[in-house]
């Protein structure tokens, strides 16, 4: 470990120990190999502490999405794990299928290197709702040379609500619900364009 990842690791850490990490997720299909796991705040506090700039934040939801549901420009960079295909439709979900985007870690890579960070610095991933893509987008980093990648378990919009008149509304926990800065302006700069 080099002295900025050294430098970086124990600024996280002490962010972790004050914070309180996020709890493992009950289903293995929500976990990684990193085991390393925060909420939305603890993901906007540790890029807002003096060690942000020492890490990739990643928003990996589709671009299309962001366009609905909202985007934060605290993230660095928007890469989409998945990807809407409208040539194919999932019937299960009654919606356009969605691809894996086979350059995923290639993109994770080159925006580490654009920023002068490595593999050695920490990732932190966000989906919709900390579970669909969340762990899968870090799981296709596994096994590549990454040392720190976080899953922010609530993502931005957060889990629906069981019942009554608000069923299936994403209004619990969530970077949007936690009152945390984003906007339905999106910030071209940071957006994937293919």
């Amino acid at each position: 470990m080099n002295c900025k990842s050294l430098l970086a690791f124990v600024a996280l850490l002490s962010i972790t120990l004050s914070v309180s990490a996020a709890p493992v997720p009950d289903s293995q299909d929500r976990q990684t190999s990193w085991g390393l796991y925060v909420d939305s705040r603890e993901a906007y506090q540790m890029k807002n502490s003096p060690s942000g700039k020492t890490m990739l934040f990643v928003d990996v939801r589709d671009p299309i999405e962001i366009m609905f549901t909202g985007f934060t420009d605290v993230v660095d960079i928007n890469i989409p794990y998945l990807k809407s295909n409208p040539r194919q439709w999932n019937d299960k979900k009654n919606v356009y299928a969605m691809d894996v985007n086979k350059d995923f870690e290639a993109q994770v890579a080159k925006a580490l290197t654009d920023r002068g960070l490595s593999k050695d610095d920490v990732v932190i991933l966000m989906c919709r709702s900390g579970g669909e893509r969340g762990a899968p987008s870090a799981k296709a980093l596994e096994g590549k040379g990454y040392k720190q990648v976080f899953v922010v378990t609530d993502g931005f919009e957060g889990e629906t609500i069981k019942e009554g008149p608000k069923k299936n509304w994403r209004l619990v926990n969530g970077w949007k619900n936690a009152d945390l800065p984003w906007s339905y302006k999106l910030n071209k700069a940071k957006m994937y364009l293919e």
